[in-house]
């Protein structure tokens, strides 16, 4: 605490000190001013901020498709992708896709579909959002267990 100067006798002293004068806040009567090095304070500032960025987790979400009529290696195939998904920490939303007239004949094909996605990752994931169809579609999210 230096006490009340004015602007001129304030850059003085910053530049006899070889500091910045940096207005703190410009509101207040009088204005507050600090006498520091301003380069390294916006580098202390922005060192912060990438703590704080890096520290974030991003949560993203991964998407895997099936068709109501899908063979058995295929399903396998997209299991694994779902496994490596979720062990690595992301979201998962599952998505059945009807096409023309498969809608009509295969319901029970995709639901069934979903319970067995359902029992064989129940170790590794709770289910997010249970599944629901959205116009051709039957969605689910599923979460990791991390």
């Amino acid at each position: 605490m230096l006490g009340i100067f004015s602007v001129d006798d304030g850059i003085k002293k910053a530049k006899d000190l070889g500091l910045d004068l940096v207005e703190i806040s410009p509101n207040t009567k009088p204005p507050i001013c600090k006498i520091l090095d301003l380069g390294k304070y916006r580098y202390q500032q922005q060192k912060k901020q990438n703590q704080i960025k890096k520290k974030q987790k991003i949560s993203i979400t991964k998407e895997v498709r099936f068709r109501p009529g899908i063979d058995n290696h295929d399903y396998e195939i997209k299991m694994k992708h779902i496994q490596k998904f979720l062990q690595k920490g992301d979201k998962v939303k599952v998505t059945l896709r009807w096409k023309g007239r498969e809608f009509y004949g295969n319901r029970d094909l995709g639901k069934n579909l979903f319970v067995r996605i359902k029992q064989d990752i129940k170790e590794l994931s709770t289910i997010e959002q249970e599944p629901k169809m959205l116009g051709r579609q039957l969605v689910m999210v599923l979460n990791p267990n991390n």
